[in-house]
């Protein structure tokens, strides 16, 4: 079974499951062709005698998922077709064909927040904060969520025609726009820092194009002068585990063991190494994660921790070393089920303790450490935790998620910045203000990123804009966590801001300005430089 059909979040093979079908005892000798007999005798006869009518399929579902919940790993689940449909868009595809817009319901309006760069929308001159007010001459004021993207994609090289609300515009502005493939990416902010040698990378899924994505943007930033790469995990729950292969191979020289699998069944045993000279293995390396980062993201983390490639920096990982296999339903759906666990090239299993899963997705079993310094590994050990050496000789520990070598803790946030997020307070107020002042803002900075880090600040106007929304949608105003959280929330505002005016990664440097983890990050390139023998 070859590590391109495992999962570590979705991966498909082909499977028939047809009931009543033979099917041979499995090794463990339960007699398999009795008990589909006795489920089936009990859905027919369900299904036929039953006082009311029944939905066959729902029972069929709800067999299925009690089926797998004895299993007691929290991985092994069904997959109804539409969530299925989902993943398969996400992971499996290259894109979706439709007019290249994110967006946001704003008081039932659809907004744009960008359009893609180089998208059928952005071509024709669709501009961020436009608001989309019909389609195909339909109005679409007060669709939800879920209903937008059936009436803007469509197959490509199909016209769909708009009508838009613009600020300073008093009639409707109208685009035929002809929709194109639009690429779902993981790779969703790639950028030099500003001034700096340093790049900063961010993957947001392991996809069916992650290494691709990943590779085209370092070649694009090595044009640019990258001397080092700061590799943003964080937050990453995980996707296709030859993805993040893939990945570390870049990283890595020919011949070392990056992952390895041990099932119950030989076949889904495999051990990967890395097959060739990656393109990147020279480039001093620092990789951020935390409690989200998951899975394929611990593959990676785990595989240049152990190999000691890279520095990793931010807080204990989420723990999950169970890989899973996607079997399809012949209705559509799906079922995922767990078929092996992985181990970093050391000999680390990672999982967590995960019978009792509420303790499981509290976190609890993640090794919780200090801030600091941590390159020896030596607060980690614990008695549920067993020791293991990296290539260089330094301690690391399994049974608890990835560790990092340097831990770095995100700023706590109070009450009254978690609700002004809660209640999309941030886009309401981008979206107000952008309505009025956005195209001056625009004339103004479009062309220089610098000066709008350097010269543009949230005055007090602004601020009492903010407020008065949060008002409006009942946020209780706190003077004591303002004063607590006011750069973090003039942060996030100047960020929504530059999104208006550029795209993603503008909006994301000047996150980063308070962001702790990358700040602490980008002073820790000679010890990377130390570990990796560089």
């Amino acid at each position: 079974m070859k590590l391109s059909k495992i999962i570590c979040g979705a991966a498909v093979i082909a499977l028939t499951l047809l009931a009543g079908m033979h099917i041979p005892p499995l090794l463990s000798g339960d007699n398999v062709y009795q008990e589909v007999k006795k489920f089936s005798r009990v859905l027919n006869t369900t299904s036929r005698n039953y006082f009311k009518e029944v939905e066959t399929s729902k029972l069929v579902a709800a067999g299925i998922k009690g089926m797998l919940a004895k299993l007691k790993d929290p991985y092994s689940v069904y997959i109804p077709k539409k969530a299925k449909d989902d993943i398969d868009e996400k992971m499996f595809k290259a894109g979706y064909e439709g007019i290249g817009v994110s967006f946001n319901m704003l008081d039932d309006t659809i907004t744009v927040v960008t359009p893609m760069i180089g998208g059928p929308s952005e071509k024709v001159g669709v501009l961020a904060g436009d608001k989309i007010v019909k389609v195909n001459g339909e109005s679409v004021v007060g669709l939800s969520n879920d209903d937008v993207p059936k009436k803007l994609k469509g197959p490509r090289g199909t016209a769909v025609n708009i009508h838009v609300k613009r600020s300073g515009e008093a009639d409707l502005l109208e685009f035929d726009i002809v929709r194109d493939k639009i690429p779902i990416h993981s790779v969703d902010a790639s950028m030099l820092i500003q001034g700096s040698d340093i790049a900063y990378v961010r993957v947001i899924r392991f996809a069916k194009t992650t290494h691709k994505e990943l590779v085209e943007a370092l070649e694009e930033l090595e044009g640019q002068g990258m001397q080092k790469l700061i590799l943003d995990l964080r937050f990453n729950g995980g996707g296709l585990m030859d993805e993040a292969f893939k990945m570390v191979d870049e990283f890595v020289g020919d011949g070392h063991k990056i992952v390895y699998t041990r099932g119950r069944r030989a076949e889904f045993d495999e051990d990967m190494f890395a097959t060739r000279r990656g393109a990147f293995e020279d480039l001093p390396l620092i990789v951020l994660i935390n409690e989200g980062s998951a899975s394929a993201s611990e593959i990676v983390a785990g595989a240049l921790q152990d190999l000691d490639r890279g520095l990793i920096v931010g807080e204990t990982s989420f723990g999950k070393g169970l890989v899973q296999l996607q079997y399809p339903l012949n209705d559509g759906s799906a079922f995922r089920l767990t078929t092996a666990e992985y181990f970093t090239p050391s000999g680390r299993l990672i999982q967590r303790p995960y019978e009792d899963r509420e303790k499981y997705y509290k976190g609890e079993g993640r090794a919780e450490l200090e801030e600091g310094q941590n390159y020896d590994h030596s607060d980690d050990a614990g008695e549920e935790r067993e020791a293991f050496q990296t290539i260089g000789g330094r301690t690391v520990y399994g049974g608890g998620g990835i560790v990092p070598d340097y831990v770095v803790k995100q700023d706590t946030t109070t009450l009254l910045f978690r609700s002004l997020m809660r209640k999309n307070i941030f886009t309401l107020f981008n979206d107000a203000w952008w309505s009025g002042k956005g195209p001056n803002l625009r004339a103004r900075y479009s062309d220089s990123l610098v000066a709008f880090l350097r010269d543009f600040h949230i005055d007090q106007t602004m601020m009492q804009e903010l407020r008065h929304l949060a008002s409006e949608k009942n946020v209780e105003w706190s003077d004591e966590d303002f004063a607590q959280d006011e750069v973090r929330i003039q942060t996030i505002m100047k960020s929504r801001l530059a999104r208006s005016i550029w795209n993603v990664d503008e909006s994301v440097e000047v996150f980063l300005s308070i962001d702790r983890q990358f700040q602490k990050a980008q002073t820790l390139f000679p010890e990377a430089r130390r570990i990796a023998g560089l």
